[in-house]
């Protein structure tokens, strides 16, 4: 006897394959490569990009304390060339500072020296070397005179009368005119050495 089963029979559902295929793997790889790179090569971009721009800010900034420092060098230029035109007034003031108290030294000198009855007519002098005329009442006179010069130290000895000659006035009498020569001598400037001479 055939028996049939009408009873519907319970079926399983047949399994689908989660398993991707193996040319939908090599892609989906592939891709995740290809992001990953143009990942990779855009942050590389973008940290070049801002390097760059660090970059051009420190340029700017450079050349920005470079002006500055040219303008403080052209003025420290500036007030060297200054202080160097100072210094070299200072001199020249200081140069003739000490050339004027020669004058003054020899006046006050000669005027020391003149004796009693005796006065100057002119004095001249050429680099070192002064000329001094003069009148007295008598030829004593001349050679105090000369004697009171050789006593002072701004002049080099030997004082050398030059001329000396009788005249007579109808008001004053008879006079000596008179004309010496003498060297000036800073004693403030110290003399030459001299040279030794070996002696057999």
């Amino acid at each position: 006897m055939i028996r049939i089963n009408l009873l519907a029979v319970e079926r399983r559902p047949a399994k689908r394959s989660m398993m991707i295929p193996e040319g939908q793997r090599i892609t989906i790889v592939a891709s995740l490569i290809l992001l990953s790179t143009v990942l990779l090569v855009g942050w590389w971009f973008w940290s070049l990009r801002q390097s760059s721009q660090r970059v051009d800010e420190d340029i700017a900034r450079a050349e920005t304390e470079t002006q500055q420092l040219r303008s403080v060098l052209a003025q420290v230029q500036k007030f060297e060339t200054r202080k160097a035109q100072l210094q070299q007034r200072v001199t020249l003031i200081e140069q003739l500072r000490r050339g004027q108290t020669g004058p003054v030294h020899i006046v006050d000198e000669i005027s020391k020296a003149i004796p009693d009855r005796l006065w100057l007519t002119e004095i001249t002098q050429k680099g070192d070397d002064l000329t001094i005329a003069g009148m007295t009442t008598s030829l004593t006179g001349v050679s105090d005179f000369v004697a009171n010069l050789e006593t002072s130290s701004w002049f080099k000895r030997p004082i050398d009368i030059i001329d000396s000659q009788m005249a007579s006035d109808p008001k004053t009498g008879d006079l000596v005119k008179f004309s010496v020569k003498a060297t000036f001598a800073n004693p403030d400037t110290p003399a030459p050495a001299t040279p030794l001479v070996a002696k057999r």
